[in-house]
């Protein structure tokens, strides 16, 4: 018989030894089944969300008003820790995140994977993953056996929680500013708009697409990011950038709560808009609050009064009533007109000037700010027109301003129109206007008769694109040669009127003074709102200021000339200093002697 060749010897050697190594696989395939029961290997490639937040609010020189810090959860599964370095971990745990060594100890005392914290910040947040780093180098995570299983050590988790609305600045800029809530029944705290510019660009600032991370993570369950990970980018809210300066809105609040501490009104405001294209360089309170710690006596603080509260105007009406007067031809030129000494019954009312005049020319009613006049001068103006002319204005609507609910104000109706309202409302009583009404309304006597939009959004951007938002047209109400005449009236007002207390050398200025008493609970009280509204300009700017200040304290004087006029001229004082407005060359104004009203 012959031997095998040595080739089918070398075939079975080959068969031998597969058979062999297919033994000893099946033999540890067995093995690693035993130790690790029914457990499936470790995932070590996780999905993280990448949360896009709110978009920031800017102001127009530059300072971040409102902006979202991200919040994160911190957890770790306590039999990961080395029980001979729990010590070590609590100790430096508390350093980096600032909790009380007592507090994690007590946490770490559950069996279960538990959380440290749910409002971690963004920056400790970063020093926690370092120390995840440095934990890990010092083996103070370990893997466990746990029922006959291996359990893979695990590090400290940090992932996002949430995020929170701050302020910088606190309660500067507020109400207009705004502030948000939490909303809830989210997987992470997100917050939404509820008052001022928060409010009403809700949909620009809100996070728009969350982004997802795929891949393999470390330790710390951070995803690696190389080329087998995945990234979809995340879609943050767009960003708002007001109208207004904060510097110069910072310098007005100041203005008004040194003349409060005088005063002690309910509220004083101020609005600073350019008289040609509407947008507001300051609209600022007395009444302001922080968003960030809001506490039951703000309540009242709030709500934005220069948009959401109407109110009687009173004498600051006059010209705007004029006007229309001027635009029908029904103002007589330069004839005196008999004024009734100063008492002239009205139906069952008698109406009384503070300032008793015999007579006095058209302008000389409006400088002597004469109530009696207003009555005589719209006597042929019929009911229709007079309400008209009120809606012309913008009166009894919304100015469409870009802050959230916005008070239409209150106008009487023509029926009323024709008994004894047409008396009062010529001279400010029997209707409601809100503070940017009347702002809207001066502003048409310094841009050639035109009622503009107010606004306090110069644009929204995202990264580094900028888009303005699109406002309603102007429409004209008055021609600019009747505008022109209104304006020269207010100068004189200024000068030789009432307004004297306002006046500033050298530049072109003019306004008019309110006084309104507070009608409560049916009748007219001893109380007052004072006010003056006008502008001030120079050869390239133009602005409209209204003051207007709510029930101040009678003892420290309550005339629109003694009270609102003196925080006009500091406000024009202001607008030389920080190179808003220029003084006028060869400007010169000789005031002459003038009571008070």
């Amino acid at each position: 018989m012959n031997s095998p060749s040595p080739y089918k010897i070398r075939i079975l050697i080959v068969y031998f030894l597969s058979a062999i190594l297919l033994i000893v696989i099946l033999l540890f395939a067995f093995i690693f089944k035993i130790t690790l029961g029914d457990k499936k290997a470790p995932n070590l490639t996780i999905t993280k969300i990448d949360h896009s937040i709110r978009g920031k609010i800017y102001s127009n020189d530059g300072y971040t008003l409102a902006t979202s810090e991200k919040l994160y959860k911190v957890s770790i599964n306590p039999k990961s820790i080395d029980p001979n370095k729990k010590e070590l971990f609590i100790n430096l745990f508390s350093i980096y995140s600032g909790i009380p060594k007592q507090i994690i100890a007590h946490k770490l005392d559950s069996k279960r994977y538990v959380t440290l914290s749910y409002n971690i910040p963004t920056i400790t947040a970063a020093n926690l993953k370092l120390l995840n780093s440095k934990l890990d180098r010092y083996k103070v995570f370990q893997e466990y056996e746990e029922n006959g299983r291996v359990i893979q050590k695990m590090g400290i988790d940090v992932e996002i929680s949430g995020y929170r609305r701050k302020y910088p600045y606190g309660n500067i800029m507020e109400p207009i500013l705004g502030y948000t809530q939490k909303i809830h029944n989210q997987k992470i705290t997100k917050v939404s708009g509820v008052k001022g510019s928060e409010k009403f660009n809700d949909h620009y600032l809100k996070a728009k697409q969350d982004g997802l991370l795929y891949g393999a993570r470390d330790i710390g369950f951070n995803i690696i990011q190389n080329k087998n990970s995945n990234y979809i980018a995340k879609q943050n809210g767009l960003d708002i950038t007001l109208t207004i300066p904060l510097n110069l809105q910072k310098k007005i609040e100041t203005i008004l709560d040194d003349a409060n501490s005088k005063l002690q009104a309910k509220e004083i405001l101020v609005g600073i808009m350019n008289s040609k294209t509407g947008e507001i360089l300051t609209l600022a309170t007395s009444k302001r609050f922080n968003p960030a710690e809001i506490k039951k006596e703000d309540y009242s603080s709030l709500n934005i009064s220069a948009t959401e509260l109407s109110f009687e105007p009173g004498s600051i009406i006059k010209p705007v009533i004029y006007a229309t007067l001027l635009e029908k031809n029904l103002i007589p030129s330069n004839e005196k007109i008999f004024l009734h000494n100063g008492i002239y019954k009205v139906g069952r009312h008698i109406i009384r000037d503070d300032h008793p005049l015999k007579e006095a020319t058209p302008e000389e009613i409006l400088l002597k700010s004469s109530n009696i006049g207003m009555i005589k001068l719209t006597q042929n103006l019929n009911s229709k027109d007079f309400l008209e002319s009120m809606r012309l204005y913008g009166f009894g609507e919304q100015t469409q301003i870009n802050l959230p609910q916005e008070a239409k104000g209150v106008l009487p109706t023509i029926q009323k129109l024709k008994g004894s309202y047409k008396a009062s409302v010529s001279y400010g009583y029997g209707f409601r206007a809100t503070f940017i009404q009347l702002l809207r309304a001066y502003a048409s006597f310094s841009n050639g008769g035109y009622l503009i939009t107010p606004q306090i959004i110069a644009y929204v951007s995202q990264d580094h694109d900028r888009y303005k938002i699109k406002t309603p047209s102007s429409t004209q109400v008055i021609s600019a040669q009747n505008a022109q005449k209104v304006q020269e009236i207010l100068r004189e007002i200024i000068k030789n009127g009432t307004g004297r207390r306002a006046m500033v050398e050298n530049v072109d200025m003019g306004g008019k003074t309110g006084t309104a008493r507070i009608f409560i609970d049916g009748q007219y009280t001893k109380r007052y709102n004072s006010s003056f509204f006008g502008f001030a300009n120079d050869s390239k700017n133009s602005y409209t200021i209204g003051v207007v200040i709510f029930d101040p304290n009678v003892e420290e004087g309550y005339y629109g000339s003694k009270t609102a006029a003196p925080i006009f001229k500091e406000i024009v004082e202001l607008l030389l200093r920080e190179k808003y407005l220029f003084y006028t060359p060869n400007l010169r104004i000789q005031p002459q002697d003038s009571k008070e009203s």
